[in-house]
């Protein structure tokens, strides 16, 4: 049987013809990559070219791992990028930098210092029209499994072996094979008030629209040290921060060391609707007592020179730079922590929109690790 080559197909692989690296965008539903890249496969189009294929990369671990099947069948690994716009935001890309440019923090950035790590990912409006699309995805496979994932990583990877995109990705990896797979006790669930009144909602979906995770990470770094993650609609304010709690002085030597409003030190990154980076110290009050209040130094990080992610990820897919995109060994590691609670896992919780979900997620989940520290936001930067 003769395979006859349509003639669109024909003329973009003339059109085609005289470049190095062609790279072809998949911004499609993943029910239709199977047919595309088969269909570039069909005439050539496959050949020293690059693919880019679009979020969400699957649903479960076992369709990542058909989805990575098709396209490894046409490209090879190192032709593959898969986007995430998080990824390419200036402040995800900062944590990276901050990290492993300012050699005073690795000292301390272990299970030795760190008490634990919050990360949240809040928005102060509702599924926006978009019913549909959230009632198939929830928000532990829209938000946890990628975006809250790869700030995991970022934060808690070993220093690359060399200057390269391949020593991040491989750094970034060895994270996700370390992360502990989640088990019902470590996940809460929560739907807002109003979610089931949107349209293409059922009546009685069973939906998160709220979603909070404790994180473990078996590695001699952060063996013990929890990750608190936590992402919701219709929540108290839109904002992106990471949290890094320092463990309190081994000693109390001042008079206010036992007061519970006392915070240890604290390492915040703001990722939106600003970006700043703030460290808490304690400093002493004016008198004769040695007793202290807490102060935040503070940096700002904004700058009007800042890329939109897409500008700075697209560029980098048609030079070939995958730092910032997602390998398939990472997708299916990060598919393999969450993959037991996308269906054994309790019901959602209902609660009321402009709270900051369920009171579990405060109480159970996090415990003596807590309180949850609440972004606060400026009114200058309300996020809308």
């Amino acid at each position: 049987m003769t395979i006859r080559t349509p003639p669109r197909s024909r003329r973009l692989r003339d059109t085609l013809a005289e470049c190095a690296h062609p790279t072809h965008y998949l911004a499609i539903p993943p029910s239709l990559f199977g047919t595309v890249v088969q269909g570039l496969k069909s005439v050539g189009l496959h050949e020293a070219a690059r693919v880019v294929v679009e979020k969400p990369f699957g649903r479960d671990l076992a369709s990542a791992k058909e989805l990575n099947a098709v396209i490894r069948d046409a490209f090879d690994e190192d032709a593959i990028f898969r986007i995430d716009h998080f990824l390419g935001k200036e402040e995800i890309m900062n944590l990276l930098y901050f990290r492993f440019a300012n050699a005073m923090f690795e000292p301390i950035w272990n299970r030795n210092y760190i008490k634990s790590v919050q990360i949240t990912l809040a928005e102060d409006f509702g599924v926006r029209g978009r019913g549909a699309f959230y009632e198939s995805a929830g928000a532990l496979r829209d938000v946890v499994e990628n975006h809250l994932f790869q700030i995991v990583a970022l934060l808690t990877m070993e220093a690359p072996t060399y200057q390269g995109y391949g020593a991040v990705q491989a750094a970034k990896a060895n994270v996700f094979n370390a992360m502990r797979p989640l088990t019902r006790q470590d996940y809460v669930r929560g739907q807002f008030i109003g979610y089931r009144d949107e349209d293409g909602v059922a009546a009685d979906s069973d939906v998160e629209t709220y979603a909070a995770v404790r994180l473990s990470i078996d590695s001699w770094r952060w063996a013990g040290v929890p990750f608190y993650l936590r992402t919701g609609k219709a929540l108290a304010v839109s904002a992106g921060e990471v949290v890094v709690d320092f463990k309190r002085p081994p000693q109390a030597l001042f008079n206010d060391a036992q007061d519970p409003d006392q915070h240890p030190n604290r390492l915040r990154f703001r990722l939106s609707p600003e970006g700043e980076i703030g460290l808490f110290v304690r400093v002493k009050a004016p008198g004769k007592e040695f007793v202290g209040h807490e102060q935040e130094l503070l940096l700002p990080t904004e700058s009007p020179l800042e890329r939109e992610p897409y500008e700075r990820l697209l560029a980098d897919a048609l030079h070939g730079d995958s730092a910032l995109f997602t390998h398939e060994d990472s997708v299916e590691a990060a598919w393999r922590v969450v993959d037991a609670v996308l269906t054994d896992h309790a019901p959602a919780m209902r609660y009321a929109p402009g709270t900051w979900g369920p009171e579990e997620a405060a109480g159970r989940l996090i415990g003596d690790d807590g309180p949850w520290h609440n972004p606060v936001v400026r009114p200058d930067h309300s996020g809308h």
